[in-house]
């Protein structure tokens, strides 16, 4: 097997990665269809609307295989905000979701921005653990009723 690469998000992933969000996230978290069309909806925004220049999407990938993404959006000019934060199963535990969101991260500082905001769910445990690990803050918490059952919605952010 060869060494896991980071390369640019294509518009051609873009059909695997919305399924891939519908797939987990309905098996582990019991999201119902109307997140795989939240995720569908954000990259098609992405692709039709991002500025190169300060937003970028990452795949991580071995010998041909998807394994994961991160992306970079703007929000404002010194506020990128971290999406699409996706491990395969097979590719969790082996320091990925780290290196992905240090490339993350870093490509945001080095466009400029001063800090970085991520929206998630308390239920994904191992996600949080790393927002955690690496000096994010958790700013925001509350019930909400998304994506077919009662949740707990988080709002993070970092200083860059």
């Amino acid at each position: 097997m060869s060494e896991i690469t980071l390369r640019e998000f294509h518009p051609d992933d873009a059909g695997w990665l919305a399924t891939q969000h519908g797939i987990l996230y309905t098996r582990d978290e019991g999201f119902d269809a109307s997140f795989e069309i939240l995720v569908a909806e954000i990259l098609a925004d992405f692709i039709r609307n991002h500025d190169p220049v300060c937003e970028r999407g990452w795949i991580a990938e071995q010998d041909g295989v998807r394994l994961g993404s991160i992306f970079c959006v703007r929000l404002d000019g010194q506020t990128a905000k971290l999406r699409l934060f996706l491990l395969m199963p097979e590719a969790r535990g082996k320091g990925l979701g780290r290196r992905l969101l240090s490339e993350c991260m870093s490509y945001a500082k080095s466009k400029g921005y001063t800090r970085m905001q991520l929206w998630t769910h308390e239920s994904h445990k191992a996600a949080c653990a790393l927002y955690a690990k690496t000096g994010w803050s958790l700013v925001s918490s509350k019930a909400v009723h998304s994506f077919g059952a009662d949740r707990i919605e988080q709002s993070w952010e970092i200083g860059l």
